[in-house]
Parts: structure tokens; sequence; C-alpha cells
């Protein structure tokens, strides 16, 4: 990264279980975040169709109801090659960063997909580990995604929610040199941040962290929800800084667009005195193999 560059955070509700509605809506907002200035915008994990909260989740132990529903999820998830979400990155002309369910077969992936601004699918990871009960979704994804890909944001990589716990995982990450961390998440909580402000620290990156915002009077009728409120989820996006320094948000409760211009000055400082597979590794004694 040499040069100043703008990147937003897109938190905004799906149109639940509906593919093509919530793909306009993102390529409506892929073009608000470009004509703010971004370079990069970052949607919430599964932004496509829906994330599966634990709220109705639940259903899929249920017999046949639960799996109506999961067959309705599957019918709407993304399938790839998708020439739809190339086109949203190309007519914003922008680096295009969402999370997905995406198909394939009969299994369902938690998928986190980066696009280039010719629509180019630049990047493509799916979740290692399903947390709990998002273990009757999902199935496990391997170590293809544990990359980087270069972007107007410098070396660009993510992982998915509680993959950001995983520790070797963010070395792999790590190794690859990334400047720009992405970590959508479904976790609204404030420990959350706990962990955002020490991933920024340790990584010495930029990370951004666009989380899952969800009302309940979103849903349709026919999905069951249990008793919790309005919210299933409150959102929480931000931008921190190589330092941990906060440059956006956490914006909470509502729809709302982060901006923030990341200046690679301050990559270079945070990392003078601590670079995690620089001067601070020591590749002699430890090592990591990603198969």
């Amino acid at each position: 990264m040499n040069e100043i560059v703008r990147v937003a955070c897109v938190q905004a509700e799906s149109v639940v279980f509906d593919r093509e509605a919530t793909i306009d809506k993102l390529a409506t907002l892929a073009l608000e975040a470009a004509a703010g200035g971004a370079k990069l915008a970052l949607f919430p994990e599964t932004f496509v169709p829906v994330y599966p909260s634990n709220r109705w989740a639940r259903e899929l132990a249920h017999g046949s109801a639960g799996t109506k529903l999961w067959a309705r999820l599957a019918q709407e998830s993304v399938t790839l090659p998708s020439e739809r979400l190339a086109a949203a990155a190309r007519d914003a002309g922008i680096w295009l960063a969402v999370g997905v369910n995406e198909l394939e077969r009969g299994t369902i992936y938690n998928a986190l997909l980066i696009y280039a601004p010719d629509g180019t699918l630049a990047l493509h990871h799916r979740k290692l580990v399903p947390t709990n009960h998002e273990r009757l979704v999902w199935g496990r994804g391997d170590g293809r995604g544990l990359d980087v890909v270069q972007t107007d944001a410098g070396l660009t990589g993510g992982l998915i929610c509680w993959e950001n716990l995983m520790p070797l995982a963010r070395f792999a990450l790590y190794e690859r040199g990334v400047e720009t961390y992405l970590a959508p998440t479904a976790d609204d909580s404030e420990e959350w941040h706990d962990s955002l402000r020490h991933i920024a620290r340790e990584s010495r990156a930029f990370v951004l962290s666009c989380c899952v915002f969800q009302s309940a009077a979103s849903y349709p009728d026919d999905v069951p929800l249990a008793e919790g409120g309005e919210l299933l989820g409150r959102g929480g996006s931000a931008i921190l800084a190589p330092d941990g320094a906060y440059l956006a948000g956490p914006l909470w409760d509502e729809e709302g667009i982060l901006f923030a211009d990341l200046d690679p000055a301050r990559l270079y400082a945070a990392r003078q005195r601590f670079d995690p597979a620089g001067h601070y590794h020591r590749p002699d004694v430890l090592s990591l193999k990603v198969t």
C-alpha cells in the first residue's frame, strides 16, 4: 500500500431469503459506496440471501419443517460463477467483498467473495469451521481461500466471523503480507470488538469488520422465529487502524455505510516495532503449513 485509499463497510439488511432482491440492493449500495469515494466495499457475513440466525436455524433439526427451511435457503443461495455479483462490482467500479451462502451440488458453504472492479472473482474463501448451530446449515471449507489479493487497498484477504479466533488461520494471512484485513461477521457483541482491536494490533493491518444487521420484521411470516426481541442482529460494523484505534464506527442498531481513509504511513509506523511475519517472526523456530 503506497497511497491513501478510502474504503467502506456497508451495514445493510438482506432481503431475507430473496437472492435476486438482495443482489439488487447490494448493487445499489455498492454504487453509493463508490459515489462516496470508496475503492473497496465490504458487506456482512452471508449477506446473500440471509445469515442463518439461531432464532430460526434451530428449526433445521426439527424434521420436515426444518428440511423445507433448509431447501428454501439452498434455492436462494449463490452458485458460482455469479454474473450478477460480478456486474455489481463492474458497474460500481470498485473492489467488492461480500459474504454469501454458496451452493455447490447439495452443500451450502459460508463464503467470502472478493470481486475486482472488472468483475473478476479475485478471491474465494469458504469458512473453515461453521460455529455451533451453523453446522446444521453449512459444510466445512478448505485452505484455498487463505490468501491475499492485490487491491487498491493493498494486499487484502479475510476470515469469516469466529474463524478470526483461529490463531493459525490469522497467521496464514499475516505470512502472505495482509495489509487490509476483512472480518465480516454475525457477532454483534461488545466482546467481538475486543477481538478486533487485538487482531488489528497483532496483524499490524487495517481491519474492516462488517456485521449482520437483521430485524424480525424483515422476515416472511412463514419463517418461525424464537422469542428474543425485534433485532436478530444489532450490527456493530467498524474500521480499525493497525494500532487498534477506530477509524469509523462501531455502528449499532441501524443500516448505514461507514467510510474511512487508510493511510499507509500508519501501516508502516505500526510495523516498526512489531511485524508478525517479518522481523518479529522466527521461521527457523516456528512454521505454518497450509494444505
